[in-house]
């Protein structure tokens, strides 16, 4: 059986109507990147994250973050025991295989930036001792929508930066709340979920995925959309490189994922708006009238698109 496909349906009984966003999920996995997850309370950021870990068969650790959440608090520390007169590390719970962040933009500035490192370097620095955290490693990080909270601290440029992927859930369908319904009826958990996956598994799809093919043809049409939003005039800043490479990355996922050994641009510009949305900003002036969606939307009608005969 497909290993996605495993995964769907053990995560299916918990939640329902979160199909294309298990898939974001694992294509992420695969390149140890992190995710955003956002959207109004109540809508499933949490369920589905922790069910995700669930059925992975790996070290999961959940923070749940609040004002007075401190740096040491996510990191670990070095504290004095006083039983053998020494100094010992108590690494945080961001040493994991999966970690939940849950309402990262609740935590101060400060404690944000803790996860810098981390996320960018697969590593963690308590008081001078550094720890390597094993593969796989991903951050899976929830927010409500900033501007509808109190006491939420936006995340900077150089922290959205480092999330692979940001993923907006919808309120669910009719028939997808009718399935959560009787979901919640049998009263099904996540603690009952089985783990369908291990980690050897994701360390063998991750060596398949590298080897995807992505041709010039396609490379140049990426760097043709980075490069304009880095020009466009709706745009105030544009993808930075680290962008592009996720996008590529992005786009062999997605193609690993539908059975394929190499990218088409339908890859590219489906990942698009999951990979770039939260990497551009836009002019004071845009943003009165136009969402980041719709700019990269308008945008992609300007790039010119390979044709696929050079694909191959």
């Amino acid at each position: 059986m497909n290993t996605t496909f495993k995964i769907k349906a053990e995560i299916a009984k918990a939640i329902t109507g979160k199909e294309e966003n298990i898939e974001l999920l694992m294509i992420s996995l695969l390149f140890n990147g992190h995710v955003l997850l956002e959207s109004v309370p109540g809508t499933g950021k949490t369920m589905l994250a922790k069910s995700f870990a669930a059925v992975i068969d790996g070290a999961f650790s959940r923070i749940q973050f609040t004002p007075d959440v401190l740096p040491s608090d996510v990191t670990g520390i070095q504290f004095f025991n006083p039983k053998n007169q020494e100094f010992e590390l108590r690494p945080g719970p961001i040493v994991a295989n999966i970690v939940l962040a849950d309402e990262i933009n609740r935590a101060t500035p400060r404690t944000q930036s803790s996860l810098l490192e981390v996320m960018e370097e697969a590593q963690v620095t308590i008081d001078g001792h550094t720890l390597v955290i094993d593969q796989p490693f991903m951050v899976i990080a929830t927010q409500n929508p900033v501007e509808s909270q109190q006491g939420t601290f936006p995340l900077p440029a150089a922290q959205l930066d480092r999330f692979f992927i940001k993923i907006k859930l919808d309120y669910p369908s009719l028939e997808e709340e009718k399935r959560m319904i009787q979901l919640h009826k049998n009263q099904l958990k996540v603690d009952k979920l089985e783990k369908v996956v291990e980690l050897e598994e994701i360390h063998t799809m991750k060596e398949e995925v590298a080897s995807i093919s992505v041709s010039e043809d396609v490379e140049q049409y990426i760097l043709g959309i980075v490069r304009e939003t880095r020009n466009h005039p709706d745009i105030e800043l544009g993808v930075s490189p680290r962008g592009t490479l996720a996008l590529i990355r992005a786009a062999q996922g997605k193609a690993y994922l539908a059975g394929r050994n190499y990218v088409v641009p339908e890859d590219v510009k489906s990942m698009v708006p999951f990979v770039l949305t939260h990497r551009i900003y836009l002019s004071t002036e845009a943003s009165l009238t136009k969402s980041a969606e719709r700019v990269l939307q308008e945008l992609l009608h300007s790039v010119p698109v390979p044709v696929e005969s050079g694909l191959l």
